[in-house]
């Protein structure tokens, strides 16, 4: 992922709060699904985008990370605690409480990996979480 730059130093990417990692976390996850779909699928952009949902929701995030959970470090672990347990004013209409805080801690262990250049451990975890789903 080199095509996007990414400034900050490890250190600072620590003081970052999690939702900003979730932040990036939900871009990095969903332009790598949508690649994913287009690359096995010749079909039309509105069912790549009903597709696509299938792995962006919550629900799916969610279900996905508890099925990670044995596969992570104890700092990938670390990382996904932080996010869950942020302070979130904001729960998606179709989502449960559970499950939006499950899926933000998805979404903030791929923001922190892509940030802190982990890149081959990035591409595991997503190359993992498609298979998983």
């Amino acid at each position: 992922m080199e095509w996007i730059e990414r400034n900050k130093e490890i250190q600072d990417v620590n003081q970052l709060s999690p939702l900003v990692w979730a932040y990036i976390g939900d871009g990095i996850y969903e332009t790598f699904i949508r690649v994913s779909l287009v690359n096995k699928s010749n079909a039309k952009p509105h069912k790549l985008h009903m597709e696509a949902i299938q792995y962006v929701k919550a629900k799916a995030q969610a279900d996905i990370l508890k099925k990670l959970e044995s596969y992570l470090s104890e700092k990938e672990l670390e990382i996904v605690r932080r996010g869950r347990n942020v302070q979130n004013h904001h729960v998606a209409k179709h989502a449960n409480v559970a499950d939006y805080c499950m899926s933000t801690a998805f979404e903030a262990l791929i923001g922190y990996l892509y940030l802190t250049r982990q890149d081959q451990r990035l591409k595991e975890i997503l190359d993992l979480s498609v298979k998983l789903l």
